[in-house]
């Protein structure tokens, strides 16, 4: 039986009008965007199907409605197929897609948890002091010493290992400048500012996880039904007692995507689904490996492509 893993996307992915095909078409859709509207007390769904987009690009709409439009599609998806998988995995904010797919979160909890850590991420650094950005075709140890140089007293330092050749830095705003300026010296033309509001992913975010470990004390956990690739680790955890700590971890720790991509692969899986809002994850994987097939479900179409 080829192997499966569930892959589910984070902030970056959201557009005005994801989900409303789905729903649309789908009851069950339907009824996991009512739910949302109620665990938050607001019509995320309005926002999800209607935009507009400058208010879904805020860090604390953004992180919820992406939630509810992937954990939409994963019911309708397991409802309208029977698909299943053997692991799991988001990038970033999808870790808790990921959770509520393994049975250890429940959703209520999860959107209610992920609008704070929104605003945690967001508050953590005034706007404009933090800000992050792309080096392409860089080796990771090669932008590592970028960014002790650039630093000069200052936080930089790598944020999201997406795929090789491509590393998200994230830190203070004037050392990221002076690392994207010593990248383009030695050679790395592709370095650019990312229209981020907050650096994710950097030691500037401890502030925020440690908010965060705050509202996560008051969630209460399951047992994982399937084994979650963690961002922090790269590898799988089933266990309950560490999923609290791997989320606190997970807001001022590097995103390890390259890796836990890789670790599936080694792991067996022959076959990446990624559930939720736009194509950025397949992207992703086909750069890391050419050995395994790619879908994405988020609507209508999809569901017939993944059925075909």
């Amino acid at each position: 039986m080829p192997m499966k893993a569930f892959i589910f996307p984070g902030q970056g992915s959201q557009y005005a009008g994801m989900g409303k095909n789905l729903a649309d078409n789908f009851p069950l859709a339907r009824h996991t965007f009512a739910e949302a509207d109620d665990a938050l007390g607001a019509k995320l769904s309005t926002l999800c199907f209607e935009g507009p987009e400058e208010d879904l690009k805020l860090t604390t709409n953004t992180q919820p409605a992406i939630l509810a439009t992937s954990v939409a599609a994963l019911r309708v998806l397991k409802a309208e197929t029977g698909h299943t998988a053997a692991y799991l995995a988001g990038h970033s904010l999808g870790e808790y897609s990921a959770l509520v797919a393994s049975g250890a979160m429940d959703f209520g909890d999860a959107l209610r948890t992920v609008r704070s850590r929104g605003a945690f991420m967001q508050e953590a650094v005034p706007v404009g002091v933090g800000a992050m950005a792309a080096i392409l075709s860089v080796e990771a140890d090669v932008l590592a010493a970028i960014c002790a140089e650039a630093a000069q007293g200052e936080v930089v330092s790598p944020a999201n290992f997406n795929s090789p050749g491509q590393i998200v830095i994230a830190g203070h705003a004037g050392a990221v400048n002076r690392a994207i300026e010593i990248a383009k010296g030695r050679g790395f033309r592709k370095a650019m500012l990312l229209p981020v509001s907050a650096p994710f992913h950097s030691p500037l975010m401890v502030p925020a996880g440690e908010r965060l470990a705050g509202v996560l004390d008051g969630v209460a956990l399951d047992e994982l039904a399937v084994p979650v690739i963690t961002n922090v680790e790269a590898k799988a955890n089933n266990e309950k007692g560490r999923v609290k700590e791997l989320l606190v971890r997970q807001v001022s720790a590097p995103v390890l995507w390259d890796t836990s991509v890789q670790e599936m692969v080694n792991l067996g899986v022959t076959s990446f689904i990624e559930i939720g809002p736009g194509k950025v994850l397949s992207g992703l994987v086909k750069r890391i490996t050419k050995e395994v097939a790619t879908a994405n479900f988020e609507d209508a179409a999809g569901l017939a492509a993944l059925c075909g």
